[in-house]
């Protein structure tokens, strides 16, 4: 694994406000689901609610919380309103953050 420099560090230092954001975003199991849902493409309200058997005011406030955050892009047609990820990247971190997890835990020493 590479080190972090100290200019790189200096440089997250700085922008912590906006990573405790994302963080505090991505920290809903129910917002997890909705952005790897999101992955196969734009989709409705009424879809996403349909398929991940959520209640439509619970999909429109993690939805609200989502597009706040910037981690997804939102489309009117009519009287729809559809809604993709914003950058393919956000997957890739979801799937680092699971790997991490994991290795951690296999490699955790019980006391």
């Amino acid at each position: 694994m590479s080190r972090i420099t100290p200019k790189e560090s200096i440089e997250v230092v700085d922008r912590l406000g906006d990573i405790t954001a994302l963080a505090r975003s991505l920290s809903d199991e129910n917002r997890l689901r909705i952005l790897v849902y999101l992955a196969d493409g734009k989709q409705s309200v009424s879809r996403i609610v349909e398929e991940l058997q959520l209640s439509q005011p619970l999909v429109s406030h993690h939805l609200k919380e989502l597009k706040r955050c910037l981690l997804v892009n939102v489309e009117r047609n009519g009287p729809f309103i559809y809604y993709e990820l914003a950058d393919p990247r956000i997957l890739h971190i979801l799937k680092d953050l699971a790997a991490i997890g994991e290795e951690l835990l296999a490699n955790r020493k019980t006391l």
